[in-house]
């Protein structure tokens, strides 16, 4: 299992133990974290997803593709290290990485 973390736009976190092969907005969904709306279920066609990659995981996120970057026009707050949380596979590596949430999703 890898561990990640979650921190709401309040500061709350939410550590949970997820299974490499799931995306992260999955795992945050089975979790029942909040702020993870994934109203598309993760198809990328929404962007209520939505989350800020901690810098130091940045490489081994990966990068956007064309279509999700396109949704994260629609994507409230959206930053430089904005990613879709479907369109990240959690993979061994990744244990110990900390996602912040916007304010709103949408």
């Amino acid at each position: 299992m890898v561990k990640i973390t979650y921190i709401e736009f309040d500061g709350t976190e939410h550590t949970i133990d997820a299974k490499p092969g799931v995306s992260l907005m999955e795992a945050a969904v089975n979790n029942m974290v909040p702020g993870i709306d994934a109203d598309c279920g993760g198809a990328c066609a929404c962007a209520t997803c939505h989350v800020y990659i901690d810098p130091a995981f940045a490489p081994k996120t990966g990068k956007a593709e064309s279509m999700e970057e396109s949704m994260l026009d629609f994507a409230s707050e959206s930053k430089p290290e904005s990613r879709l949380s479907c369109q990240i596979t959690i993979t061994d590596d990744m244990d110990g990485l900390v996602l912040r949430l916007p304010r709103s999703q949408g």
